[in-house]
């Protein structure tokens, strides 16, 4: 053989599975460089990520039983196959209709009256110039968040009842009727909005005020300069600077639409209103915990929650569009 001859050249993809290994190796020595660079953030994030893992994550394959017509003594994977028996079951139902009803519109009144007001508090405390009086005010509004949905039921009573309520002694003491706040269905969805924006309005601005702390101060020492008030620095630096936020939230709002919470709804549930209080959180403690139903609350369970997916996917895709999306 002539050692003055060339040897061959190799082909394109021979090239390219000589460059794989490599490669791997490159990007595994990469990884792991960074790893041991920022050591300290992860073994920070460590208890959250385990967490998710053990209670989010792991427990997901609990919902195979929606799936099964599970009992404990046949056990999880032991369990008979059923398939869309229990959905077929749920969407039959009559309740159906009415607990989606519920649902939505509990959430519609939520999103309308009680999601602007956070940001609308916010911008309001960001003006407050005395640091005292804002210390103050930013805690009488987050003292209600503290308290649990007992004690606001209990508060709501005291306040709203027939017989011994302040407002109806008030409203009896103009001459005036007593109104019952507490039976009456058409009032019922409005209750139960007050209350959250009561109780949760005030918490609800530690991010945005947060955000608002975030911008440039440059920006409105340049809108002064153009001869803008406040309110026009508000509308042009302010809410143009948080509204990636303000769209963020909406969207995970929007991602709980088929959630009212279990606890409020459960506490101010009476006989009276019990037709337009029952929501999908309520049924499934009905047919799960009470009437051990299992297999058919978490058919329902899950049901809400690939609602909540679809929501979340279409509202960003709708935000992308505005430029303004989050993946």
């Amino acid at each position: 053989m002539d050692p003055n001859r060339s040897q061959p050249a190799l082909l394109p993809y021979q090239d390219s599975a000589q460059r794989i290994p490599n490669v791997k190796r490159g990007r595994l020595s990469t990884v792991w460089r960074g790893l041991v660079r920022d050591r300290a953030l992860y073994l920070i994030a460590a208890p959250m990520l385990l967490y998710f893992l053990l209670f989010k994550y792991f427990p997901m394959w609990g919902v195979l039983i929606a799936f099964k017509n599970y009992t404990p003594y046949a056990g999880f994977w032991q369990s008979e196959w059923v398939g869309f028996e229990h959905f077929e079951r749920f969407f039959s139902n009559e309740a159906f209709w009415q607990l989606l009803r519920n649902t939505l519109a509990i959430n519609l009144l939520s999103l309308i009256l009680f999601f602007p007001l956070p940001i609308l508090l916010s911008i309001m405390l960001n003006e407050v110039r005395k640091e005292w009086l804002k210390r103050i005010i930013q805690s009488v509004v987050y003292l209600p968040h503290f308290l649990s949905w007992v004690v606001i039921a209990g508060i709501t009573f005291l306040m709203l009842s027939t017989s011994d309520g302040l407002i109806n002694k008030l409203i009896a003491g103009m001459g005036l009727a007593k109104f019952d706040f507490l039976t009456n269905q058409s009032v019922f969805w409005l209750l139960l909005t007050f209350q959250s924006i009561w109780k949760e309005a005030g918490w609800g601005t530690v991010i945005f005020l947060a955000a608002i702390a975030s911008v440039d101060p440059q920006l409105y020492e340049a809108a002064r300069m153009d001869g803008a008030g406040r309110v026009r620095q508000i509308w042009h630096v302010t809410l143009p600077a948080i509204r990636t936020v303000i769209i963020i939230l909406l969207i995970l709002r929007i991602g709980h639409m088929m959630d009212v919470g279990f606890e409020q709804v459960y506490l101010m549930t009476n006989g009276a209103v019990s037709e337009v209080a029952d929501v999908f959180d309520t049924y499934v403690y009905r047919s799960g915990i009470q009437q051990t139903q299992f297999s058919y609350s978490t058919a329902v369970g899950l049901f809400k929650s690939i609602v909540g997916v679809i929501l979340v996917v279409i509202t960003n895709r709708l935000a992308k569009k505005f430029g303004e999306g989050v993946y």
